[in-house]
């Protein structure tokens, strides 16, 4: 059964039962036991929000990746005091994103890595669905005489856009989703939440998605987002936004996108945003840190990772008799001479561990993998060449590449610091496997090493906007959002590894370039899993989202000297005018009439959350002046300048770094020193292997996988030939028709028929046009070295038909000379096709298009999921609103005593 609200409630409803029953006889337990450590679980309602939310993302590895694309990609309405105006980013600016990336990859990077410039710009929408959200309650009272651009022939969405032009702060978001799902339907409700704490307007975007649409092409839309905003085309409503009033924020898979447009920006000499904020970011594509393995219970994410039912769609190769990992055979050498040179596997390997043995006397055991003496399945790998650079590291001494200028000229790099798809194996003697399976839709599996990809392997992560980064404790993602932290505040502390800098030119001028601290405020919080604002109603989700204003309200100078508001003099007096959200509303109304109404009032000025907020910022003014907080090394009178008297400062200055920990009421405290951090003592060598442990985890669900969905994997590989034939038959008829490409000649005989259908008269029915700002279509990819996912260059799904026949008939590439016109057979045989309206453009991929429900849209899974949090809410604050009223009863009732005589 596919996803939809009836799966997910049949599939969820057990597990609430479930949770409450195990909940309930473990708090029990726990009283038993007279057990005091508190943990995010034993709230309830995070418990069964919790165990819901994994329960979906299970639910979707059983399905396809079109089910759970579909369902995740459906238009559901906004909430009545939202203002939601739907745009279209137009083709002219995606072609500027488009030519941003081409200049950052270069002609030789752009084929050799990324397989062409043509495929990734390749799109079936006529640009890229996005929304402008805002509180209603925040929208300009339209004026006739101010607003000359609103009339009544311009629909209310559009005059919402005009409405809240006068709201400066905009965040531009991007959603999470493991770049294959999600979209701004499922975020919608944070983001309202998110224009509310910075009382102003946020800009989401609708991305393309992967597999269909895999890197770099969510790249190039995000960026496209931010270009329309800063330099909007002639018909857009908005004016340009200034890069100082924009915050770039993105929760996982978005988080990841976000953390490397900036890097683009910061390489292309393009302004940044005033800030960024990171909501667990996923950032290493290769899973190369401890707690992918360690967190893998208190996680919300599959144990086996994204997995899924096999289609038409994924996985490429839905069979795979000769296996997805295999173990890797050495080959005998061949002298010059062709004749070979037998050596035994064991012995090779210990040669070469005795070498670096005797030449490296501290070294005790190093990684081992197969070289140039393996059989490699994967396309593209790499020949073995340099460097034991990774002794330096393995003996706790760091590389200065920027002091060097260049890595230094050693040999066997690739050896020590593999490359994907080599498995970094456990035993230095087993025989070592290599991936023949891709594991990432996002991505192929020797591209997971390009810093586009895996931006924790950037050359570096200095001279960006201020970050506000944040994870959870129990996340499996939770060391790499901790590393990119300290890489980004600490860039010659934390070098990048010395092998993407030898195979990437532009990452070693970064090394060298960027050694400006960004500024980075690091909160990691206990107990809670990843994308922690996804629990609106916790303590920990409400803090995190009233930080979230750290780089909004200060002028760009100031956010340039210092970009953290519990730094600032005077105190930053963030949440002095912040109101409830509307699930918290309600308290007034309720105590009005209360006979306690002044004293209740004063509580509610002081309310807990704000008091819970200015704690925790005296917490960090200390820490800055102890000398906690990382600072600038080197900066004269720093630590004098600290320990004066903080309060007649104008600011603290010189800090690059907060990091903090938050426990489940919302409380922060200093993190523990870097030596005793699990992800910091990763070393960068280690950073982006691929090793044994988290390969297994995801091979062991695959292999179930392959074995449970044996069947439907046989009819995929059927489906998919019938696809094909299906496909060659819309060319002939094109072709027909008087398809013509560039460079094409029509054949002599329809040559007459082309002319007389020139001067004929126009049809009834629209039949297309070539669009000029629409660059490449599926036709004209040659030699290009297309991803095997990407929908550009397939032939096999019902997805990529649709795409054919819309740049064949409707919306034709400048590639295409003629829109050919189809026969009355034709239009008929396709109106007997419920998947093909010939009145309408083809329904383009699901992962691009919002599916739209036309019967009952309210009654959508997401709707029901916002209605539930927001129930929540309404349960968190009844039962504080209790604990205020019985406080402001005790109070009362003391003030009574002791007014007696």
């Amino acid at each position: 059964m596919p996803v939809n609200t009836l799966s997910a409630a049949a599939h969820i409803t057990p597990t609430v039962i479930k949770t409450f029953i195990e909940h309930s006889n473990r708090k029990r337990k726990k009283f038993q036991q007279g057990q005091l450590e508190e943990l995010s679980t034993d709230d309830i309602l995070y418990d069964e929000a919790f165990h819901i939310v994994k329960s979906f993302i299970l639910l979707g590895t059983k399905n396809t990746v079109e089910s759970l694309q579909s369902f995740t990609n459906t238009h559901v309405p906004s909430p009545y005091w939202a203002a939601v105006s739907p745009v279209q980013i137009p083709l002219v600016t995606t072609n500027c994103s488009a030519d941003i990336l081409i200049n950052w990859f270069g002609t030789e990077e752009l084929q050799r890595v990324v397989g062409g410039e043509r495929w990734w710009q390749v799109r079936g929408l006529d640009g890229i669905d996005a929304e402008w959200i805002t509180e209603r309650e925040y929208l300009r009272p339209t004026s006739v005489k101010k607003d000359a651009k609103i009339t009544p022939k311009i629909s209310n969405s559009d005059k919402d856009i005009l409405r809240m032009e006068h709201l400066e702060t905009v965040m531009l978001y991007i959603h999470g989703g493991g770049y294959f799902w999600g979209s701004i339907n499922t975020h919608r409700y944070q983001i309202i939440r998110y224009a509310r704490k910075i009382k102003g307007r946020a800009f989401a975007v609708n991305y393309r998605k992967a597999p269909q649409y895999p890197w770099p092409c969510p790249l190039q839309d995000v960026l496209a987002a931010y270009l329309y905003l800063i330099d909007p085309p002639a018909d857009a409503l908005h004016k340009a936004v200034s890069p100082s009033k924009i915050v770039l924020a993105g929760d996982s898979a978005g988080g990841g996108l976000s953390i490397t447009v900036l890097t683009i920006l910061r390489d292309m000499g393009l302004p940044l945003t005033a800030g960024a904020i990171l909501i667990s970011p996923w950032v290493d594509l290769t899973h190369s840190f401890p707690s992918i393995m360690t967190n893998t219970q208190t996680d919300i994410i599959p144990p086996h990772g994204f997995l899924s039912r096999p289609s038409t769609l994924w996985p490429v190769d839905p069979i795979k008799d000769g296996g997805r990992v295999i173990p890797v055979i050495p080959q005998p050498k061949a002298s010059h001479t062709d004749t070979t040179i037998e050596r035994p596997y064991e012995r090779n390997i210990s040669d070469k561990i005795a070498d670096e043995k005797h030449t490296q006397p501290h070294v005790k055991s190093l990684p081992v993998l197969a070289g140039d003496d393996t059989i490699s399945c994967a396309r593209g790998a790499d020949k073995v060449e340099d460097a034991n650079i990774a002794n330096s590291h393995m003996n706790g001494q760091a590389m200065d590449v920027s002091a060097a200028g260049k890595v230094p000229d050693i040999d066997d790099l690739d050896f020590w610091q593999p490359k994907p798809s080599k498995v970094l194996m456990d035993n230095p003697r087993d025989i070592p496997l290599e991936m023949c399976s891709q594991m990432h839709m996002y991505a192929a599996t020797e591209q997971l090493l390009h810093p586009l990809v895996s931006p924790i392997l950037q050359g570096s992560l200095g001279n960006l906007c201020p970050l506000y980064i944040i994870a959870g404790d129990g996340e499996v993602l939770r060391d790499e959002v901790i590393y990119l932290a300290h890489r980004a505040a600490h860039p010659t502390e934390f070098p990048a590894r010395a092998g993407v800098l030898r195979d990437n030119p532009r990452q070693m001028q970064n090394a060298e370039n960027f050694q400006r601290p960004t500024k980075v405020h690091l909160q990691v919080y206990d107990g809670m899993c990843h994308v922690l604002t996804v629990f609106t109603f916790t303590k920990s989700a409400k803090y995190a989202y009233r930080s979230v204003r750290h780089v909004t309200n200060n002028s760009e100078e100031h956010l340039e000297r210092n970009p953290f508001p519990e730094l600032h003099r005077p105190s930053s007096g963030l949440l002095a005018d912040e109101e409830p959200d509307h699930d918290e509303r309600g308290d007034a109304e309720t105590m009005a009439g209360n006979a306690e109404n002044s004293l209740l009032a004063e509580m509610r000025s002081r309310r807990s959350d704000i008091k819970m907020y200015k704690k925790n910022e005296s917490k960090v003014k200390e820490e800055a002046k102890t000398g906690q907080a990382d600072k600038i090394a080197g900066t004269p009178g720093a630590v004098e300048e600290l320990l004066g008297d903080v309060e007649t400062q104008k600011d603290i200055p010189n800090v690059v770094m907060i990091r903090e920990r938050v426990d489940i009421h919302g409380k922060v405290r200093p993190m523990e020193p870097k030596g005793e951090v699990t992800a910091l003592r990763v070393r960068p060598e280690e950073v982006g292997i691929i090793k044994e442990a988290p390969l297994n985890k995801w091979w062991s669900g695959q292999k179930e996988w392959d074995q449970r969905y044996r069947r439907k994997a046989e009819k995929v590989v059927k489906q998919r030939r019938s696809n094909q034939t299906k496909a060659k038959k819309i060319m002939a008829a094109a072709r027909d028709q008087g398809l013509l490409l560039e460079h094409e000649m029509p054949p002599l005989s329809q040559l007459h028929r082309l002319a007389s259908d020139t001067m004929s008269a126009p049809s009834t029915r629209e039949i297309g046009k070539i669009q000029n700002d629409r660059r490449w279509g599926p036709l004209g990819l040659d030699n290009e070295n297309v991803p095997p996912s990407a929908i550009a260059n397939r032939r096999d799904t019902p997805e990529a038909l649709a795409l054919l026949k819309k740049t064949i008939y409707n919306t034709a590439p400048v590639t295409h000379q003629t829109v050919p016109k189809m026969k009355t057979s034709d239009i008929i045989r396709a109106m007997l096709d419920p998947n093909d309206d010939q009145n309408q453009h083809p329904q383009q991929s699901v992962s691009e298009q919002q599916v739209r429900k036309h019967i009952f849209p309210s009654l959508h899974g997401l709707q029901m999921w916002d209605s539930l949090l927001r129930l929540f809410m309404r349960q968190r604050s009844k039962k504080k609103k209790g604990k205020q009223r019985a406080a402001a009863a005790q109070i009362t009732s003391e003030q009574k005593r002791s007014s007696l005589p």
